[in-house]
């Protein structure tokens, strides 16, 4: 059967808006209640998309013909509110018809759900036997076309579907189950319909943007590359024998070079046996896109990620599609992102990166939560009041083994509750907050914080704390979060960071925070990213996506 040309993959994705992550103590495992802190973020992404009526209005129908549709085809009752609202809108108005005949987008949606996998969904969708036949069979010569309602409304009733699995994703209930307590996007999908079907004016039909993160079509793509490669490449495992490294000749070599060429990551002579400075280079970018000390040599660690089968390449990619269906599409204004996976803080303004910096985040048994907050103050020379878990046990172990431990560390005890000392530590450089600290409210104690341990920054995998989030550089983040007070200079906030006196400060604007994960992205140059799935949270999405049987 013929099939258009899919004019929905060529619709752009809205704008970037992040990859987040966070540190934690005592981290409370139950989702807490979305407050009043999360209100003004919540409302700029939960915004619908303007809709506009398509210009079809004379070709109606009988409103009661809905409900013969669903009652002949049951596993739409879901949309029922979705497909009746549509149309009421429409004054019952034919959407998918122009002069009696099926518009091209019947054929790019219908085509689009008979290839659900290209979207890294495996869910089966109601009907698909009768979507194809009425879609793409039987067509009347022109004179002869008339407006078939079973057409009209399996179309209408597919496109929800669609929505439903491509645009919004998995349930509340599945990213909740795996920790991700980033409150979810909600878009007017109905009005989404109502701008796609408008036939296009000034800009084409590429000035339609769908409701999705733009990770979301630019790990797509990537998608269909690695897919191609799966289906042509044998892609065995490269067995290096000897540390190579730049000048060096071996016959290992014009493997390596095929499958970085492959990978698109080496341009050169990929016959060559030498280790040259093209393949050196071609090092470089593939250890950055991984997460790699980027030195241009081949040790076993970039090794080992050069080997890892392209079906579990696939699965990443997928999974963090899945992800992004999660997002808010937008947001227009500052916020802050931290990607636990990538130990990353990524600073940006109305969706534009500004600058980024290294991240230390929670070990494995302390891992990060996944979450929304605000940010509201910058406290310059703070103490660290210890948290009950560190207490119980690591200072008071600590205690007993050295009567003078408390002192030793520049501690104070300032009381007793539930059962343990109260510890605070004092400003200064030793304290473990480090100059500054930078709190935003929220269940799971995790906060941003300078260190006193510089050295961890310049490790390539950086999970070392208690759960909270350490900033490699805090005087640059305290100047942008205090930009908006133009006394805070400089100089100022230098001077703040080493008084050794705690001062906090209330931000005259918050700003939004992200705490994400994941393991797959790209990056402003598009080139395609993997990070280790550190706390290993892909797993579990990952076999709900290929089983089909996640819930939606």
């Amino acid at each position: 059967m013929l099939r258009k040309q899919n004019l929905f993959s060529k619709l752009f994705i809205t704008s970037l808006i992040l990859i987040v992550f966070g540190c934690k103590q005592n981290v409370k495992h139950t989702i807490s209640k979305v407050d009043s802190v999360k209100k003004k973020i919540v409302k700029d992404w939960n915004k619908t998309i303007p809709g506009n009526f398509s210009n079809q209005t004379e070709a109606v129908f009988d409103s009661s013909q809905i409900a013969v549709f669903l009652k002949k085809y049951p596993d739409f009752n879901a949309y029922a509110p979705d497909i009746n609202l549509f149309y009421s809108k429409r004054k019952f108005a034919y959407a998918w018809y122009a002069n009696n005949v099926l518009i091209e987008q019947a054929g790019n949606l219908a085509d689009r759900l008979n290839h659900l996998q290209n979207e890294g969904i495996y869910k089966a969708i109601p009907y698909p036997k009768s979507l194809d036949s009425l879609v793409f069979d039987n067509h009347p010569k022109p004179k002869e076309a008339k407006s078939n309602i079973t057409t009209e409304l399996m179309l209408t009733a597919q496109y929800f579907v669609f929505s439903k699995l491509a645009f919004q994703g998995m349930s509340d209930s599945v990213s909740r189950a795996i920790n991700w307590y980033l409150p979810r996007k909600k878009v007017s999908y109905n009005d989404y319909l109502d701008s796609l079907l408008k036939k296009p004016g000034k800009g084409g039909a590429n000035a339609i943007s769908e409701p999705v993160y733009r990770q979301y079509d630019l790990l797509k793509n990537f998608l269909a590359k690695y897919r191609q490669l799966e289906s042509t490449e044998k892609w065995n495992p490269i067995v290096v024998n000897q540390k190579l490294k730049p000048g060096d000749s071996a016959g290992v070599i014009p493997a390596i070079k095929k499958r970085l060429y492959k990978l698109e990551d080496f341009k050169g002579d990929t016959l060559s046996t030498v280790y040259d400075d093209e393949l050196k280079e071609a090092f470089k970018q593939f250890q950055l896109r991984h997460g790699l000390t980027a030195d241009g040599v081949a040790g076993a660690g970039t090794i080992t990620e050069l080997n890892v089968p392209l079906k579990k390449r696939i699965q990443q990619i997928m999974v963090n599609m899945e992800r992004c269906r999660w997002l808010p599409v937008s947001l227009n204004t500052d916020y802050l992102a931290v990607n636990i996976p990538e130990f990353k803080l990524h600073v940006y303004h109305a969706d534009s990166l500004l600058w980024s910096c290294n991240v230390v985040v929670g070990q494995k048994v302390h891992q990060t939560v996944i979450f929304y907050g605000e940010m509201q103050y910058v406290v310059f020379s703070p103490y660290w009041n210890l948290p009950e878990s560190i207490i119980r046990a690591e200072v008071l172990p600590a205690m007993r083994r050295n009567p003078n431990y408390v002192n030793e560390h520049n501690m104070i005890i300032t009381g007793k509750e539930n059962g343990l000392p109260v510890i605070k530590q004092k400003p200064g450089p030793a304290n473990s907050l480090g100059l500054v600290k930078f709190l935003f409210p929220n269940s799971y104690s995790i906060y941003l914080h300078d260190t006193p341990s510089k050295s961890l920054f310049g490790e390539s995998s950086r999970a070392f704390s208690h759960g909270c989030i350490r900033v490699g550089e805090p005087a640059k983040l305290a100047s942008f979060l205090l930009k908006y007070d133009t006394t805070w200079t400089a100089a100022r906030i230098n001077k703040a960071m080493h008084l050794g006196k705690e001062q906090q400060i209330t931000l005259k604007q918050k700003v939004p925070v992200f705490i994400a994960y994941f393991t797959a992205f790209t990056d402003r140059a598009n080139k395609l990213n993997f990070r280790k799935d550190i706390y290993n949270r892909d797993g579990q999405l990952a076999s709900m996506i290929l089983s089909g049987k996640g819930s939606y």
